[in-house]
């Protein structure tokens, strides 16, 4: 069972692994994240960044370490993970790896309302959307060609599994749209008809308002 965590903002985890390497004020802190593509990673909203890093400390997650003073600027707190906070980060990384959850995903909020638009545009659209996954898919390989060598797998392995979720897409998406071209979608005559008529058909309407579908007459 997920634990009801004191801190629930994913950038809290990344500030937290951050600090684990080494003490930082929040500027520093703000620069490693996107370095180290912390940002992208755990959806980071900067906006947020000062109040995660004070809620952290009020737990008792991050502890003063110091201040210091460069130039004309104003003085800068410098913060350090505490024991608690190497326990919250590893026990949160555990429930990460260890327990699916549910994520909200535009693309499947947009299939979930697709009779909306009819098939043949929605052909042409995931014809858009093939291409841009191509184009996204070619540039983390060229990144991760890149890396290979540079960096231990382990410090790229959240790339890899992108690239696979990206994948996959790729691949489902292509499939999808091949059922609408060649016709083997199920009740697609339905749907268009539903787009041609400006009237939902039967069947569907029944499902939606939770009947059964009506049944064809029998024919002895």
């Amino acid at each position: 069972m997920a634990a009801k965590r004191k801190v629930t903002n994913l950038t809290g985890l990344a500030v937290l692994s951050t600090l684990g390497i080494q003490p930082g004020h929040r500027y520093e802190i703000a620069n490693r994240l996107r370095q180290w593509g912390k940002d992208t990673d755990m959806g980071v909203k900067w906006g947020s960044l000062y109040t995660v890093v004070d809620n952290l400390t009020k737990h008792g997650f991050l502890e003063v370490a110091g201040s210091e003073r460069d130039g004309a600027r104003p003085e800068r707190t410098i913060y350090r993970i505490t024991a608690a906070g190497r326990a919250e980060l590893a026990d949160w990384t555990r429930e990460l790896i260890g327990q699916p959850a549910a994520e909200q995903r535009p693309f499947r909020a947009g299939l979930s309302v697709l009779s909306v638009l009819p098939p043949e545009e929605v052909a042409d659209l995931l014809t858009e959307r093939i291409a841009k996954l191509d184009s996204i898919i070619a540039a983390h390989r060229d990144r991760a060609a890149a890396l290979a060598g540079a960096l231990p797998r382990l410090f790229t392995i959240e790339d890899d599994y992108e690239l696979a979720m990206l994948e996959a897409e790729l691949r489902w998406s292509t499939a999808l749209r091949a059922e609408l071209r060649d016709g083997t979608f199920p009740d697609l005559e339905s749907w268009r008809a539903f787009h041609r008529d400006g009237v939902m058909p039967a069947d569907f309407a029944a499902l939606l308002e939770g009947g059964e579908p009506e049944q064809a007459p029998r024919q002895d």
